[in-house]
């Protein structure tokens, strides 16, 4: 870039990790939102115009009227693999590039869902708490009685990267016998974990463990309804590291308060950040705050990645991560 020439000026919803703000100051002109908390929509409004570039987060509701505001934007780079949060169809009109960090948080959030699993299994996070309140008095034979998993079954919906690491993970260390249900069949991961394609149903049916791992749409929201929980086993578990929005979260509070289901594990929620009171109170309930992808490793590879689509798109380069 020659000395007369002016950077293009970009924002950023939340302050990232270095990795990633080093990059775009070196090209760009950087202004972060300065404030430890998600933008508000007027605000975020606001400092969108005049931008060329706009850096985000899943969390950040670029709408219509956002884009609209931001009437010289040429690129918008997601802080995730996800991009539900963004409006396409504006963004298209306007020619806007859509970017993404797909594929490096895959081990990182299947990790998490391994932990969840785990943990709601052998009531984990239930017995710290009621340890740490001052009733251990010594081993008993019925106390925290949990659930084994190896040999067990796992029900894995939505097969992609994060899905199989999770079988991956989830058959090697305890044998786990792997259903899936998935859009389309997948002939190489059947074959390198011995895994079974199956309607919805049965999987539900059979699975000692179901864990979610589908992108939300129309098709998705609601998957998981009060239908599917009384499909479900008595002593299933459900993991939810996908997008809240894929579970009815009363139809689940409701399954859970009358353990029509033995626990569940979830990173994610359906009016996230918001986390109903009934669904805080239930012990078979294990809640992360949205920390899949919350590794040192993971998210400094994802600052990278979104500032590097960003300069590409404002430096006339094709990004290594298009949406659109």
């Amino acid at each position: 870039m020659s000395e007369t020439t002016m950077p293009p000026k970009i924002f950023v919803t939340r302050s990232i990790p270095e990795t990633g703000l080093d990059l775009l100051h070196e090209r760009l002109d950087v202004a972060v939102y300065e404030t430890d908390r998600q933008i508000s929509k007027p605000e975020l409004i606001d400092r969108v115009q005049g931008m060329d570039g706009l850096l985000c987060l899943l969390s950040d509701p670029i709408d219509a009227e956002v884009i609209a505001a931001g009437s010289q934007l040429r690129c918008i780079s997601t802080y995730a693999v996800g991009y539900n949060n963004i409006d396409l169809d504006a963004a298209t009109s306007r020619g806007i590039a859509i970017t993404n960090t797909p594929g490096v948080l895959t081990e990182a959030t299947a990790d998490i869902a391994f932990a969840l699993m785990i943990s709601a299994a052998r009531r984990i996070v239930e017995s710290d708490a009621w340890l740490r309140r001052g009733n251990f008095e010594g081993w008993a034979p019925k106390l925290f009685l949990g659930h084994d998993l190896t040999g067990k079954t796992l029900g894995i919906i939505g097969a992609g990267r994060i899905g199989q690491a999770l079988a991956r993970k989830a058959a090697a260390a305890f044998n786990m016998r792997v259903l899936y249900h998935n859009r389309s069949r997948d002939n190489t991961f059947e074959a390198e974990q011995n895994a079974v394609y199956t309607d919805l149903d049965t999987l539900l049916r059979d699975a000692d463990v179901v864990s979610l791992h589908v992108p939300l749409s129309q098709e998705t929201h609601h998957m998981i309804d009060a239908r599917a929980f009384e499909t479900m086993r008595p002593h299933a578990i459900l993991i939810n590291t996908a997008r809240g929005p894929v579970v009815d979260e009363r139809a689940m509070i409701d399954a859970l308060r009358t353990n029509r289901i033995f626990a569940a594990g979830l990173d994610v929620y359906e009016e996230e950040p918001a986390v109903p009171d009934e669904l805080i109170a239930l012990p078979n309930a294990i809640l992360l705050p949205h920390i899949g992808s919350a590794s040192i490793e993971t998210r400094n590879k994802m600052a990278e990645m979104a500032a590097r689509n960003l300069i590409d798109v404002l430096e006339g380069r094709e990004p290594p991560h298009r949406v659109i």
